[in-house]
């Protein structure tokens, strides 16, 4: 009796144990393409339900750990291969973003506060030039200063004879007169000193810089004797930058003032740009016409850095087709995927895709205009796909 009971239990168990990998089997077979989600259930309750999970293709991946698995995203914007412009360029300072420091006269370099690399304030003092000048000119602005202290001295005493009804109206204005003159010397000399940015010490002159920034040459020595005019020191202001971009004489009539481009750098980040101005003849060597770009944000741009430009002429018709860098179209289980960025991860999407040209392919259909697709290291997304469909 008591074996059969046994041999009941044991039956009940196999049958039970069976039941629970069944419907263990049942959830493994619920393929969700999310391999960072979690995938435990959550208790809730008293009986303990299921976690919803995010819809197939997705793969959770906040914004930090997106930029540290090297993954960029890009807004895809309307237009073809056909509407853009391709041509490369280069990364310059603005008119207003460079000032290249001189001498202002003939003397010896005495003295150096700043080098090659080191950052700048605006009226900052460089180095300082010892010069015959400086000692000329602070002569000629004491001498101002002590004719008009005598020029004052002479008028105010013919002011009181005046007052007094001793001398003449006449002595007065010309005691008036000689002070006027006096002052306007020394103003003279005031701005002259000024101008050569003489230094406290009268024999020295400040070589200023007018700009905020960073030295990028510094070829000043110290003790070296230098003439009026040599070129000492080049200030460049990182934040003042602009993009030079040479396109052919048919492409340049086809850009207006004002439309959009992107700039392409080496590590797969773009940045936005507005074309600021075309040249209006063309390069003597080249023969091809300037695009001058202001980028938006000059964060990882360097001046002499080399970059590609896809400019966007506007007034085109739109054919509903957009591009992308060929390396976001990815293929899984034989189909086009793009990974578009969500607030909380990437979803894996279907698109259709067009023609390929200089790195970029077209997308006819699948995402609309505005989505953020990654770019460079989607094929990591791609990877994490395939992880989840493993381990499920």
């Amino acid at each position: 009796m008591t074996e059969d009971t046994n041999r009941t239990k044991l039956i009940a168990g196999v049958a039970i144990a069976a039941l629970v990998l069944g419907g263990g089997g049942v959830m493994l077979g619920r393929t969700v393409f999310a391999p960072t989600a979690a995938t435990a259930p959550a208790e809730e309750g008293e009986h303990g339900e299921e976690e919803t999970h995010g819809p197939e293709g997705f793969i959770a991946m906040d914004a930090a750990r997106a930029q540290a698995a090297g993954i960029v995203t890009e807004a895809v914007s309307s237009g073809g291969l056909a509407s853009e412009i391709i041509a490369q360029g280069f990364v310059a300072t603005t008119s207003e973003g460079e000032a290249i420091l001189t001498a202002r006269a003939d003397g010896a370099i005495v003295h150096i506060t700043q080098h090659l690399g080191d950052n700048v304030r605006q009226g900052e003092t460089i180095a300082l030039l010892e010069s015959r000048e400086a000692a000329t000119l602070t002569a000629d602005r004491s001498a101002a200063a002590a004719r008009v202290a005598a020029a004052r001295s002479a008028y105010n005493r013919e002011k009181r004879l005046f007052d007094a009804r001793v001398t003449a109206r006449q002595d007065l204005e010309a005691a008036q007169a000689t002070l006027a003159e006096a002052e306007a010397e020394l103003r003279r000399a005031q701005s002259a000193a000024g101008a050569s940015k003489l230094a406290g010490d009268g024999r020295t002159m400040a070589i200023v810089s007018p700009i905020a920034g960073r030295l990028t040459k510094a070829d000043a020595r110290l003790g070296a004797y230098v003439l009026a005019g040599t070129d000492l020191f080049h200030v460049a202001d990182p934040n003042r930058l602009q993009v030079n971009a040479s396109v052919l004489p048919t492409d340049a009539r086809r850009v207006s003032v004002g439309d959009t481009a992107v700039i392409e750098l080496a590590d797969g980040e773009t940045r936005t740009a507005t074309v600021h101005s075309i040249t209006p003849a063309l390069d003597a060597q080249s023969k091809t016409a300037t695009l001058v770009l202001l980028p938006q944000g000059a964060a990882q741009l360097t001046a002499g850095q080399g970059v590609r430009v896809r400019v966007r002429p506007g007034g085109q018709p739109s054919d509903g087709r957009m591009t992308l860098p060929e390396e976001s179209v990815q293929t899984v289980e034989g189909k086009n995927m793009v990974f578009v960025r969500g607030p909380k991860g990437f979803q894996a999407t279907e698109v259709v895709i067009g023609e390929r040209s200089g790195g970029r392919i077209e997308i006819i259909s699948g995402i609309s205009a505005g989505a953020v697709v990654a770019t460079k290291g989607a094929f990591l997304l791609k990877a994490e796909l395939g992880k989840g469909e493993a381990e499920h």
